[in-house]
């Protein structure tokens, strides 16, 4: 048995919250390292980004919401299926739940595994968590980019490419250049690979959230980053992504096992990321599907609970 507590199961601290303007009417909420949201104020209607992982944590951000504004929702986009950012969906009461073909078929998939694994990795987060009516299942999907019309402004809803999963986009705002973009890229706070395309998120993906110039970024988690912090948080996040993987190839080409693996990654990465949220999470789950990508495993294996334990206890031991 690993002598690490699972997960994030001993995080129970209540993280303090931040609002930020980052326009008129586009809002971000950021908690310490917790999973962001967002949303954006149309002339009739409010878009929200992400849903957290139950309808009373949701809802505890509806209420902040409701304190400028009173419209209803009008859409609720899912930047990918993790149970923790979607599972709050029926809070919302939206007239459309928007996200990738990718993510629907996701979600048919491995979505009530996901729930179990998530809950049991990070109860925190889903205090409430009786309120669930079900899986949260997007109302309308897209595979290349959406626009949507929110009265005097347009909103770009864009697919760059497979990266934390295969069915990531972004919510892109060309008038004022923000951008939030779900774990594709991380502020201050450790990326989450166990469900990746790792190859393509470090090139191609990032290449192409870069390319966007965006002036603010919300990230997954962490901090709204502005300006050159935008490009270290991109770089940040690829960096993680390439020492990991480069460590993992270099135990395996070697002959080694994944517990070799985790410990070299988790000594080369420690430095620069340990401080950040969530790192101790992610260690053996990332490495695990480095290995499997590796491997020649393309589609990323369900995580269940019995499989997180086991990860777990084989490369923390």
């Amino acid at each position: 048995m690993s002598r690490k507590p699972f997960a994030s199961s001993a995080d129970l601290a209540e993280k303090t919250a931040t609002l930020e303007e980052l326009a008129r009417g586009v809002y971000a909420y950021t908690a310490q390292g917790d999973p962001n949201v967002g949303c954006i104020v149309g002339t009739d209607a409010v878009l929200a980004i992400e849903a957290r992982a139950t309808p009373f944590m949701a809802q505890r951000w509806i209420d902040v919401i409701r304190s400028f504004t009173d419209l209803p929702f009008g859409d609720l986009v899912l930047t990918h299926y993790h149970a923790v950012r979607v599972l709050g969906a029926a809070a919302f009461r939206a007239r459309r739940i928007l996200a990738h073909r990718a993510t629907a078929e996701w979600i048919e998939e491995r979505g009530a595994q996901d729930w179990a694994s998530e809950q049991a990795r990070m109860p925190r987060l889903f205090a409430g968590a009786e309120t669930i009516p079900g899986l949260t299942r997007p109302s309308d999907t897209f595979d290349e980019a959406m626009t949507i019309e929110l009265g005097d402004r347009l909103v770009e809803l864009r697919y760059l490419g497979r990266g934390h999963t295969a069915g990531d986009i972004v919510v892109w705002l060309p008038e004022g250049r923000i951008c939030f973009a779900g774990d594709l890229v991380e502020a201050q706070a450790a990326p989450y690979m166990g469900d990746a395309h790792i190859v393509d998120w470090h090139g191609p993906t990032l290449d192409a959230v870069a390319a966007l110039d965006a002036d603010q970024m919300v990230g997954g988690r962490g901090p709204v980053v502005r300006g050159g912090d935008v490009e270290q948080a991109i770089s940040d996040t690829r960096a993680f992504l390439s020492t990991l993987f480069d460590g993992v190839r270099e135990v395996k080409e070697r002959g080694g096992e994944p517990r070799e693996a985790y410990r070299l990654t988790y000594d080369r990465l420690a430095p620069r990321y340990s401080g950040f949220p969530i790192f101790e999470h992610t260690m053996p789950f990332n490495v695990q599907r480095a290995w499997d990508e590796l491997d020649g495993i393309d589609h990323p294996r369900i995580w269940t609970v019995e499989r997180d334990r086991q990860v777990w206890d084989a490369l923390t031991a």
